[in-house]
């Protein structure tokens, strides 16, 4: 018999990446929060491979942190392994990489939710949800009823879950657990537009039957930076990685058998991701190649299971077992779980506004591969984003709004919300047309002041944020004034760094925008060079490095802008607009752009129908006033 019980402002579903982010961020708004999660033992789970970071991902972690979310923090206080890749390109394409302690990340956070003040941690399968006298009522599958404000769904790839191992399949959520099935059924029935995406593991092996001798070792960086901003670590590299390669006898194997792939015979019906396609898929696609790579990595420091970062797959388990043992290295691999394809529910992200609200259903936010992305990363930017607005609208305050000239956060919600995806959307920095202005390193420089505004950044962290502006700005004035004298000792050092050595003396900022030259190189020249943290210095160097390219991309910026300022009212009549495309008027009624700078990014308006919809705009204000 159904009961009623607690009520919340606000409850989240699911404790994954974006289920924990929204979490905190409602409770630390000051906001009664409930996070239910269906196995308290798995929150913040790793189910797809034991890191955070990676190109563009790295990015996304560092923003988070500058807002004032949790997940930089976890990664610094549990990673394995640091580096921070693409070194050899210039720092837009910068992107840190660490290995984690996937268990150890997994209490961290489960700890962090229980300790939060305003935040209730339950462990409760939500299996009905409807809208009633202006908030959600949810029932658990204990039929205790909740009332809440607002609800932020972020049920990873349990919602209507269905595993793939060749011929067999079962529903089933990640690792193991129970799938979200009639929480599924619930969405269906009340009309939220869900459709089925897919996603894969790799199998794990035992360490002590890897030949780890024969396999390529990958250490980490030895400086190691940090993804938090606001606190420091001791972060260590504690065990290093290793890479092997598939050969001709893994593509034989797997081309004799692709008749026993689900992938292939047809029976999953969801769309797998683009840019991390199973090993089966890898060798149909890529015929050409003669070897792929395959990353063998720690999943923890108190457990020897390992990770084998590139053999996603949904074979049968003896397929499996024959592509791992053709690998030289693993050719007496032990399994400890075998890799799977799993089939979950997500939504058409065009139902959903940029404040990840939903904009048919008031007070219902998607969030996470719920919403159609990919990755630990991406989903915990959403949670945030989502958890953020969920609060700020009960609290009656403005929204947090992100664009895409803001930050990678911006760029994926932007275009989730107007491009909509056809497959689990994943970030790269390819994405982003500001990416020169959008690096890792700044992310504290561009996003703390939004943090602060929504009131996730304390005032002891934003007086020293405060204070790293001005340490940059003041040793940005200063090196403008600074003379470099010309010395044989210095010209030895420029063509050691390969740059031709000084004619005569310059200033330092004209002197580093020199291919190769840095504050490192410079720093015995320079006397009165101040005792300064070094990210003070990159700073400086970048933003002098990079000045006329970085203006350039401002200037853009601020045309974009422009454009985005420009609301267009809700419930707007496209098919009235003359002029307008008839193509433009349907994608324009579908997405419901909020700005006009969103209509523009929408696939079949044109520049054109957009002239249209800005005199319109123009003419319907004149006639207001």
């Amino acid at each position: 018999m159904k009961y009623n019980s607690e009520n919340f402002d606000i409850a989240v579903i699911g404790a994954g990446h974006a289920g924990i982010e929204a979490g905190l961020a409602g409770a630390r708004l000051g906001c009664k929060t409930a996070v239910f999660t269906i196995n308290l033992d798995w929150v913040g789970n790793m189910p797809c491979n034991p890191s955070i970071g990676g190109t563009s991902k790295g990015h996304l972690v560092r923003e988070i942190d500058a807002l004032g979310g949790e997940m930089g923090i976890a990664a610094d206080k549990n990673t394995i392994q640091s580096r921070m890749l693409n070194l050899g390109k210039g720092p837009a394409v910068h992107s840190l990489r660490a290995q984690i302690d996937r268990r150890a990340y997994s209490d961290y956070m489960k700890g962090v939710l229980e300790r939060q003040e305003n935040l209730y941690l339950k462990q409760a399968e939500i299996t009905d949800l409807y809208f009633e006298d202006g908030e959600w009522v949810l029932t658990t599958h204990l039929e205790a009823v909740h009332r809440a404000k607002a609800v932020v769904i972020a049920t990873g790839t349990f919602l209507a879950g269905r595993v793939y191992v060749g011929d067999v399949s079962y529903e089933s959520g990640p690792d193991g657990m129970f799938p979200a099935t009639k929480l599924a059924e619930c969405l269906k029935k009340i009309g939220v537009p869900t459709r089925r995406f897919k996603t894969g593991t790799p199998p794990r092996v035992n360490r002590r039957s890897v030949d780890i001798e024969s396999l390529e070792p990958q250490y980490g960086d030895e400086k190691i930076v940090q993804f938090s901003f606001s606190e420091k670590y001791n972060v260590e590299n504690k065990q290093p990685c290793y890479i092997a390669f598939t050969g001709e006898e893994t593509k034989r194997i797997i081309l004799e058998n692709l008749d026993r792939s689900p992938l292939f015979s047809g029976k999953i019906d969801g769309v797998g991701p683009r840019y991390c396609p199973s090993i089966e898929d890898k060798i149909v696609r890529f015929s050409e190649k003669e070897r792929h790579q395959i990353f063998v990595e720690p999943c923890g420091m108190k457990t020897d299971e390992m990770y084998l970062q590139g053999l996603s797959s949904s074979m049968p388990e003896d397929v499996q077992l024959k592509i791992v043992h053709s690998i030289p290295g693993l050719e007496k691999a032990e399994f400890l779980r075998t890799a799977y394809a799993i089939e979950y529910d997500c939504v058409d992200p065009l139902a959903l506004r940029q404040t990840l609200e939903f904009k048919d259903f008031p007070g219902l936010y998607g969030a996470g591969q719920f919403n159609g992305s990919s990755g630990y990363e991406e989903a915990a930017a959403q949670g945030l984003v989502a958890g953020v607005n969920a609060a700020l609208k009960i609290l009656g305050r403005e929204p947090m709004i992100l664009d895409r000239t803001t930050s990678y956060i911006g760029t994926l919600i932007d275009d989730l919300v107007t491009k909509g995806c056809n497959d689990p959307y994943r970030m790269m920095t390819s994405r982003s047309e500001y990416r020169l202005i959008l690096r890792q390193d700044n992310a504290d420089r561009r996003l703390t002041e939004y943090g602060y505004k929504a009131g996730l950044i304390s005032e002891e962290r934003y007086t020293a944020f405060k204070e790293k502006l001005r340490l940059i700005e003041e040793e940005s004035e200063r090196v403008k004034n600074v003379s470099i004298k010309k010395t044989p000792e210095l010209d030895a050092a420029l063509v050691s760094r390969g740059t031709s050595p000084l004619e005569k003396g310059l200033k330092m900022a004209e002197l580093l925008k020199r291919p190769l030259v840095d504050y490192d190189l410079l720093a015995p020249f320079d006397p009165e060079r101040p005792d300064l943290p070094g990210e003070i210095f990159e700073q400086v160097e970048i933003d002098i490095k990079y000045e006329g390219y970085i203006k350039r991309q401002q200037a853009q910026i601020n045309e974009m802008k422009r454009l985005e300022v420009q609301r267009i009212p809700d419930g707007t009549d496209y098919s009235a607009i003359s002029g307008l495309r008839l193509e433009a008027r349907e994608k324009l009624a579908r997405v419901k752009p909020e700005t006009v700078g969103q209509a523009g990014r929408i696939s079949g308006v044109s520049p054109a129908d957009i002239n249209v919809l800005i005199v319109w705009l123009e003419r319907n204000r004149r006639d207001v006033l």
